[in-house]
This record gives structure tokens, C-alpha cells and sequence, in this order.
């Protein structure tokens, strides 16, 4: 019942349709805050009715305490709650799918290839919790004077996100290639590679992209299972090496080059680009071009 301008948790109640032991709840929890008559119980005033309602819904989209108390006082908007809320289910859900895969995988192995898969992905318990790894595998390469977007193109393509909605095929590759990756010979081959030689090279970025065209350009060979071999493509990536070095594409040079990328051509690379594009499903992934390229590369300065 209404007294003055406020009125009883049973009225605010029936206004609102939250029962009563739920209002006392929020009181506790400093949802509501309201004023004391002098016998002591809680009255509300007008605005505790949409403050209740606004709680109500809230709670109703699935979010917490803490988000609900950040948007009444103000700390955070309802926009960013509720897309917080929301990135925190895509991840959720993103994870269930690994697990769902996972088992899956480990379901449709051959018995005799069961328990090696079982250990496998074991160690992997999810996509997003190792996908750092990869990340640190490849940050010696990007150290250098590089613009962000194309150290975000770069990661992408060197240390791709676990799917979304994963096959059983993918998460056993996903789960191999953070094996890869935390295999110090792994490592150690990359800290070889002719990208880390940054003191000889004075733009970076700009050979990044050069090479990248290069991979482009050989993607239709790529794809078709082409054999590696001289043309337009290699010429390219010849020539971005040649000008981020400052010098010209000859036959001692194209020797020097295949020299100093030979690193870039170990068996566990190879693997590594091989299980990156089953994890993408590109036809022709760039690390796989680029091996290509280096490859024809061999062929032509031996």
C-alpha cells in the first residue's frame, strides 16, 4: 500500500512482478537501495520501479550481478554489458563446439591410432587457450619496423584462430600444430629464417607485402598441384628480396638467397603450413606458396 511517495516491497512487487523474497535479494546484493520507515521496513520510491525492471531484464538476457550493478551505477554502458555478455557466450559456445569435435575425433580414429590421438588432443583443451602459442612462435619475425596491419596479416596467416565450428579433422590439426609450435627445434629453424634478418633490412614491411604478391601470383600453380618452377611468380619474389636488400636479382644472388632460406624449407615447416591450411581450408595457403616458391627457387640456383 502507497504511503506518501513511497510505498512496500509487496506494492513494488505487484508493479514489477518480481516476488518479493527476489526484491529482498537485490536489496542485499545493493541492487536496489531502499529507505527505512521508522519501523523499519524497506519502502521504495517511483524510481525503484524501473530501476527493478531494468534488473529484471537483465537478468533475463543471462547477465550477471557485477555486469547489472556496472550499468546501474553507471560504470559501464548497456551496450557494452550486453556485447561483453554476448562475446563471453561466442566463447563459450566456440568452446563446446571444440569439445564436441574433439570427441568426435577421438571416437572416429582407428583403433589402432586411438590412444596417440586420445594424448594429442588431450593436451589442447581448447582452441583460444593455446592459439598465444602460435603467436610467440612467429613474433621474432614481425620485431622489426612493421606497420600493424600488416603484422595483423601476417599473424593471421602465420598463426591462423582455432574455427569457430571445427571438424574432428581440424581440431587434431589445430592440436598437432601447437605441438609444432612448442617444439624448440621449431623455433630455432624460424630464428634462421631470412625474415629475421632485420639488420639488413631496412623496410620490412614493404618485403612482407612483396612477398606476399609473390604467393598470389603463384596461388593458380599452387592449387592445380603444380610442380615448383621458374616464372612471373618467382621472378617477383626473387626481386622483392633483391630490393629489400638493396641489390639486384642475379644468379649469385638468387644463390645467396637460396642459401640463406633454407631454413624456410625444414620438414617441420612444411608440416606446419600442410596442417595451417587444413585448419583454414584454403587451397593454397600463403605459407604453402611461399614453400612453393621457395622450392622452384632450389631448382633454378643449384
Amino acid at each position: 500500500m502507497v504511503t506518501g511517495d513511497t510505498f512496500g516491497i509487496g506494492d513494488l512487487a505487484r508493479r514489477t512482478g518480481v516476488p518479493v523474497r527476489t526484491i529482498r535479494f537485490y536489496c542485499d546484493e545493493g541492487l536496489l537501495e531502499p529507505v527505512r520507515s521508522v519501523g523499519g521496513h524497506r519502502r521504495f520510491d517511483a524510481a525503484a520501479v524501473d530501476r527493478l525492471n531494468l534488473v529484471r531484464r537483465l537478468r533475463g538476457l543471462g547477465l550477471g550481478l557485477r555486469s547489472i550493478d556496472d550499468v546501474l551505477t553507471g560504470r559501464r554502458s548497456l551496450v557494452d554489458a550486453v556485447a561483453a555478455e554476448r562475446a563471453a557466450l561466442d566463447r563459450e559456445l566456440a568452446t563446446q563446439a571444440w569439445r564436441r569435435s574433439a570427441l568426435r575425433a577421438v571416437e572416429e580414429a582407428p583403433a589402432a591410432d586411438r590412444a596417440a590421438r586420445l594424448e594429442l588432443l588431450s593436451a589442447v583443451q581448447d582452441g583460444f587457450s593455446v592459439h598465444d602459442a602460435l603467436v610467440r612462435l612467429w613474433r621474432p619475425m614481425i620485431t622489426g619496423p612493421i606497420p600493424p596491419d600488416a603484422v595483423g596479416m601476417f599473424l593471421d596467416i602465420s598463426a591462423p584462430r582455432p574455427p569457430e565450428l571445427p571438424t574432428p579433422a581440424q581440431v587434431v590439426a589445430y592440436a598437432e600444430l601447437t605441438m609444432l609450435a612448442a617444439d624448440r627445434a621449431l623455433a630455432t629453424q624460424l630464428r634462421a629464417s631470412t625474415l629475421v634478418d632485420h639488420d639488413r633490412i631496412a623496410d620490412l614491411g614493404t618485403l612482407h607485402a612483396a612477398v606476399a604478391a609473390a604467393c598470389e601470383l603463384a596461388f593458380p600453380q599452387v592449387a592445380a598441384g603444380a610442380r615448383p618452377q621458374p616464372g612471373p611468380a618467382l621472378d617477383r619474389f626473387v626481386a622483392a628480396h633483391a630490393s629489400a636488400r638493396g641489390a639486384r636479382d642475379t644468379p649469385e644472388f638468387r644463390r645467396a638467397l637460396n642459401q640463406r632460406t633454407a631454413a624456410d624449407r625444414h620438414p617441420r615447416l612444411r608440416r606446419y603450413w600442410h596442417l595451417a591450411g587444413e585448419i583454414t581450408g584454403e587451397p593454397a595457403p600463403v605459407g604453402v606458396a611461399h614453400t612453393w616458391l621457395l622450392d622452384a627457387l632450389a631448382r633454378t640456383a643449384s
